[in-house]
């Protein structure tokens, strides 16, 4: 993914603009050019490297091309499945890679995860242990609790997906149904000393929510789980839940000794790529407008809630003058709608279900262009990162025999864009900081 090239003119190529400031937004969150200044020294015993998320492959990567040659090096981080990147030329492995399932886990990051906890086994205070840690670690680094089978898990964490649930709420309940998180492979690592790099993709960058936070104290309770489970009316087994009611299940708190002396390094965050991303916008001679990096709630909701201030500036230049990009980033959610017998199964993620809201408020909007996709290059569990919305959006789709109420009644933002050629493909980013929104008003 290259951004280095001269952006293309906003009012010639306005889709290819805000690419562009996708592509700027993505290379900020890169962890080559980040992760240096917060490595330590070497230690005087072994370094072991562990790790889990969407960006370990070039978390792991980064850190084999940045630490010292003649210091010794090696671990394991997962990642998920094709999110490995092609390894540069004359750069040594040191760090194996394995891949798992994401958003819902599977055998193999069972199997992972197993394999990272052993690996604490026998750590000595003298030893240093570096964890590398990105959005969708809480998938692919799973370990059931006791009682909690692989396939419990999946259908929990596949209800917990579709209810609406926010990310802390569903990190929660992670948490809490897991032999690893919520603190408790730091809790492993100990006496050695546990280093975290961490890459945010959560609206507030609380790297205790962070891939469910395995290495960080976890302030969130057993009963705040249970709370959680019955409100979106999610069962687990008899026994786990005893366990839950029992605080049996409980995680290592902030005031817990087992985390004296670690220490937690935030590399990249989603208000840093935005702000390249503004950079990026100016440079081209616009003013860039940061809502917030934090947004949550329904995705289409978001998408109406962006559209009435991007009508505002484009027929009467309030809040903001024009021309002008509006960007903003954070974690929304989609509630998955019930089918309709004989109904085709709904494709698509965040960001196409954010777009279809966003053109039906638009109406078509003359001046008013958009890109909405997500920083690890896909949407759910599509192909594509995002979609485009441009002023004819709306007529191009009926045009193609696409309503958009069926399209929002179930979930297909993939079908409606893909059928108008407005989806937007980039492959894995190898890099997460989570959603990334931007309206050009021309």
């Amino acid at each position: 993914m290259n951004a280095s090239r001269t952006a293309p003119n906003p009012r010639t190529a306005p889709r290819e603009f805000l690419e562009h400031l996708y592509r700027v937004a993505v290379e900020r969150a890169l962890p080559l050019a980040s992760m240096g200044p917060h490595l330590p020294k070497p230690p005087k015993g072994r370094t072991l490297v562990l790790g889990a998320g969407k960006a370990g492959g070039s978390m792991a990567q980064a850190l084999e091309a940045l630490w010292p040659a003649d210091a010794p090096l090696s671990g394991l981080v997962v990642t998920r499945y094709g999110h490995i990147p092609p390894r540069p030329e004359g750069l040594a492995q040191r760090i194996e890679l394995v891949e798992a399932a994401h958003p819902v886990p599977d055998a193999a990051g069972e199997k992972a995860a197993a394999r990272i906890l052993a690996l604490t086994e026998g750590l000595t205070a003298d030893d240093l242990v570096l964890c590398l840690i990105s959005g969708g670690g809480s998938s692919v680094l799973t370990l059931p609790a006791e009682g909690l089978t692989l396939e419990d898990k999946q259908r929990v964490n596949q209800q917990l997906l579709e209810s609406g649930a926010g990310i802390g709420e569903m990190n929660c309940v992670r948490k809490h149904l897991s032999r690893i998180k919520g603190g408790r492979l730091a809790a492993a690592c100990a006496p050695a000393q546990v280093v975290t790099l961490t890459i945010s993709d959560v609206p507030g960058d609380d790297p205790a929510i962070i891939a469910s936070g395995p290495t960080v104290p976890d302030a969130s309770t057993c009963a705040d789980a249970l709370a959680i489970l019955g409100r979106y009316r999610i069962e687990v087994p008899a026994g786990v839940r005893a366990q839950l009611e029992s605080g049996a299940l409980e995680t290592p708190k902030p005031a817990d000794v087992v985390f004296k002396g670690h220490a937690t390094h935030l590399i990249a965050t989603p208000q840093q790529s935005l702000e390249a991303a503004a950079a990026a916008a100016r440079a081209a001679g616009l003013e860039a407008h940061i809502l917030s990096d934090e947004m949550e709630g329904e995705s289409r909701e978001v998408g109406k809630v962006h559209a009435a201030l991007a009508r505002a500036v484009a027929l009467r230049g309030e809040p903001f003058a024009k021309p002008c990009v509006i960007l903003s980033g954070g974690e929304t959610t989609v509630t998955i709608r019930p089918r309709q017998p004989g109904q085709p199964k709904g494709r698509g993620g965040r960001a196409g279900e954010f777009c279809m809201g966003l053109a039906g408020a638009l109406m078509g909007q003359p001046g008013v262009w958009a890109l909405a996709a997500d920083t690890d290059g896909i949407d759910g569990v599509e192909d594509n990162a995002g979609a485009f919305v441009t002023p004819d959006t709306l007529a191009r789709a009926e045009a193609a025999g696409c309503k958009l109420a069926a399209h929002l009644d179930r979930n297909d933002a993939y079908g409606y864009f893909d059928a108008i050629g407005d989806l937007l493909v980039t492959g894995p980013t190898h890099t997460n900081v989570n959603d990334f929104r931007a309206l050009l008003v021309l």
